[in-house]
């Protein structure tokens, strides 16, 4: 969970002046905050997606954390500061020291951009690191505490944190992928699809240059929240957790809800995508039309399906293993 810093600093306050300036620069009313809170939303667990799940599938299993001797890490490593909040990030990598360069692995986690936690996600930091990555599994503003595009600035300043840091873990700074679950899949295409993009970087140090991404991998993330595909936007019953995140409703602004949206900036610069999905289709709004655009320009991608599955496969077996293989065998083929 993200720690407060009392004492103000500079490059969260560029962050913040800039955020309001996007808000009031586009949109003629300010941005809900009603869904702030102090008090950490605990709705989305790997323990509650078990119970829910096993309702369906009895056959799912919690993945627990890989404990070898081959694998080391190091967690609670503070890798940028936003306002109140230093955010911080575990790293899972080979123990053993490799001649070659590695292939660096962002994992971002899900849970509604409101819920979750990267330690969801260390069962399978652990098992790519085993065979060969190093893995990063960063926190980011939820927003029970900032607003979009808080969370975007965030992990950009984590991928530049792994640029800077690319020697002491032996990083391929030409091969660093993003990968991201549910929220996080909607995430890591974002990042892959604004690259450079200066309205998304956030604040930029001297001579510190936006933050790469070379492959991504989203598992069950939207592509779109206006796809007519997607389950976001309907606030009849409750606040949606993209109404949330976004602070504004989908009808009170069409314009950032299509913003947020990464097919709305797939193009020729986009990298590689690997998606792996459920039998949830709505998870993964607009993907079709993502595709398309990737084709138009050449670029590759896959689509990984497992037919009657959970939208949190992804968490437990028998679905796993696979997922692992799948990222292993996509990655090895387009950093080849």
């Amino acid at each position: 969970m993200a720690r407060n810093c009392f004492a103000g600093k500079w490059i969260s306050t560029c962050a913040g002046i800039l955020s309001l300036f996007i808000s009031s620069a586009v949109y003629s009313q300010a941005q809900r905050v009603n869904g702030h809170t102090p008090n950490r939303d605990t709705s989305f667990t790997t323990w509650s997606a078990f119970v829910h799940t096993r309702k369906s599938h009895p056959e799912a299993q919690i993945v627990p954390e890989l404990k070898s001797k081959e694998i080391a890490e190091k967690r609670n490593m503070p890798y940028s500061e936003y306002g109140k909040y230093i955010l911080g990030l575990d790293a899972f990598y080979p123990a053993e020291r490799f001649k070659q360069k590695r292939t660096a692995i962002v994992i971002i986690h899900g849970g509604g951009w409101r819920s979750g936690n990267p330690a969801q996600h260390h069962p399978l930091a652990q098992q790519l690191a085993a065979r060969g990555y190093v893995c990063f599994t960063p926190e980011y503003l939820l927003s029970t505490q900032q607003s979009y595009p808080a969370a975007i600035y965030n992990l950009k300043a984590a991928l530049r944190w792994v640029v800077k840091n690319a020697g002491k873990y032996e990083i391929d700074t030409a091969k660093i992928a993003v990968l991201g679950f549910s929220a996080g899949g909607e995430l890591a295409a974002f990042l892959g699809t604004t690259v450079g993009h200066p309205k998304f970087e956030g604040y930029l140090k001297r001579r510190e240059k936006p933050a790469p991404v070379h492959a991504v991998i989203d598992i069950d993330g939207t592509l779109s929240f206006t796809h007519p595909e997607t389950g976001e936007g309907d606030d009849s019953k409750k606040t949606s957790a993209a109404t949330y995140w976004l602070g504004y409703s989908r009808k009170d602004s069409l314009a950032l809800w299509e913003e947020a949206s990464p097919l709305t900036h797939v193009g020729p610069h986009t990298p590689p995508t690997l998606f792996i999905n459920s039998a949830v289709a709505r998870m993964h709004a607009g993907r079709d039309d993502y595709i398309k655009v990737l084709d138009k320009y050449n670029i590759y991608s896959e689509v990984k399906t497992f037919e009657g599955a959970p939208h949190s496969f992804c968490l437990f077996e028998p679905w796993f293993t696979p997922t692992v293989t799948y990222i292993d065998d996509f990655l090895k083929r387009v950093f080849k």
